[in-house]
């Protein structure tokens, strides 16, 4: 069945304009004034409302073991939960362990997703090791369609690399056309500032702020432009908390380096204190910290003036009974907060809304950037003729309250229980069907499909 969108109001990254959008074969087909509409085609007025293009969150966990627990969302519930919210295409962060073999994880969590996933999807591949067999693997998981790395500079005997393997991978993704997307902490200040803080009997999850304060944040970003100027790769800072690591990532540039720089709807609304509150604050520990609420401005207006080129989630839901194993050691505590559902419309609320940033700036950094960098751009993250059909209608005059009583998200708790939102998606699609009404999941669970891409970071 067709299906066409009339009398929106569209919006991408460089234009706006009433227009009606006719899609046929999963594709938006024709864009144009009072098109007529054929037989058996369905029928969606857009009027009043905005038409943006499917909005991309670049740095999901879904399928993730951590710290002897295993998330608890499922591509189901996940992919529901990110289509309410209005995100059609979520990247996932594979990350095996450092005995596995990277071609198995790579399968593992492909075949956790495909079958299950009511959205599309595609991969950063973790590099967790590198030796001759690990670089084959990626050479191949290249080649069937995963164009990015993912490193972390932190996590130190689990998930971190050394400084030899980082040279490598980014000296092989330099030659694979592959950008690397990096986790940036100094991994041994975080492990010896863990080791002193405990020795002093502060165990708490405040003290998780302290074992990781923005100068390690920094030190992780400068480690990372250094090695990217080395190389020559292409790089993209992940999660960035705080005005010291975006000043380090500004240096880099500055300097030639091929970088670009993530942050997270949390760091824009929530600060440090929210980690603070007796052990209730375990809650919303995540690496990095939730920082001093000074942060705000700087992180509003580093993706108002380009500085930064995405906004994420870094999805990581882990509920409170699993956080109850950081009792009496913060380190213990399983890292990350659930948002894929609340994203856009937070930011949309507290960045549109508020007039911090556009309606350009906002498609641009919650969709079309992302779709550029990770190889998707012009199927995803457009309006166009021959793009995928990956739609929001968003309705600017809905007003609601986020509660985890009401979340599709499999948690017991949601980071930002109560604030108010100014604006909703009315109706999402996926490739040309409907998938999400007015907060209701009405898509079809297992529709979702792995995206391939090919390098673009020669």
């Amino acid at each position: 069945m067709s299906l066409l969108i009339k009398n929106g109001e569209i919006v991408t990254a460089d234009a706006r304009y009433v227009a009606d959008i006719f899609c046929e074969d999963e594709t938006i087909t024709r864009i144009d004034r009072d098109i007529a509409a054929p037989p058996d085609c369905e029928v969606i007025d857009a009027s009043g409302k905005y038409v943006f293009p499917g909005f991309i969150d670049p740095h999901v966990h879904i399928y993730l073991p951590f710290m002897g627990t295993y998330a608890k969302d499922t591509h189901e519930t996940a992919s529901k939960a990110a289509l309410v919210g209005g995100t059609t295409t979520f990247i996932e962060m594979i990350c095996p362990a450092r005995g596995d073999k990277p071609l198995e994880a790579f399968e593992l969590w492909l075949g956790k997703a495909q079958g299950a996933s009511a959205c599309d999807f595609t991969f950063h591949m973790g590099v967790t090791r590198y030796d001759d067999e690990a670089q084959g693997d990626f050479e191949e998981i290249v080649r069937r369609g995963v164009a990015s790395f993912k490193v972390f500079l932190a996590y130190k005997g689990a998930f971190g690399v050394t400084d030899e393997e980082l040279y490598k991978t980014l000296t092989l993704a330099k030659r694979l056309g592959v950008i690397t997307t990096a986790h940036c902490e100094n991994a041994d200040l975080v492990l010896e500032l863990q080791r002193k803080l405990l020795a002093e009997g502060k165990t708490g999850p405040a003290w998780h702020y302290w074992s990781r304060p923005p100068a390690v944040e920094a030190e992780g970003v400068h480690h990372l432009m250094t090695f990217a100027e080395m190389t020559g790769a292409h790089v993209y800072i992940v999660h960035l908390s705080c005005a010291e690591a975006l000043q380090e990532a500004m240096h880099g540039s500055a300097r030639g380096v091929k970088v670009w720089v993530e942050t997270l709807i949390q760091y824009l609304l929530l600060d440090r204190t929210s980690a603070e509150a007796d052990f209730e604050g375990a809650k919303n520990v995540m690496s990095p910290p939730l920082r001093d609420a000074s942060n705000h401005d700087v992180l509003w207006n580093a993706l108002a003036k380009g500085f930064a080129s995405t906004l994420a989630t870094d999805h990581a839901p882990f509920d409170f009974a699993q956080k109850q194993m950081g009792r009496g050691d913060f380190t213990r505590i399983p890292n990350g907060i659930p948002s894929l559902e609340d994203r856009v419309n937070l930011y949309f609320t507290h960045g549109v809304k508020s007039g911090r940033i556009d309606l350009h700036r906002f498609v641009e950094t919650a969709s079309t950037n992302a779709a550029k960098l990770f190889g998707l751009f012009p199927r995803k993250g457009a309006i166009q003729p021959g793009s995928d059909a990956d739609l929001v209608v968003y309705d600017p005059n809905y007003r609601g309250v986020i509660s985890a009583k009401t979340q599709l998200m499999n948690l017991d708790y949601n980071s930002f229980e109560g604030m108010e939102i100014a604006g909703r998606p009315s109706v999402v699609t996926v490739r040309g069907k409907v998938a999400a009404r007015d907060g209701k999941f009405v898509g079809e669970v297992g529709r979702g499909r792995f995206l391939q891409r090919e390098p673009t970071h020669f």
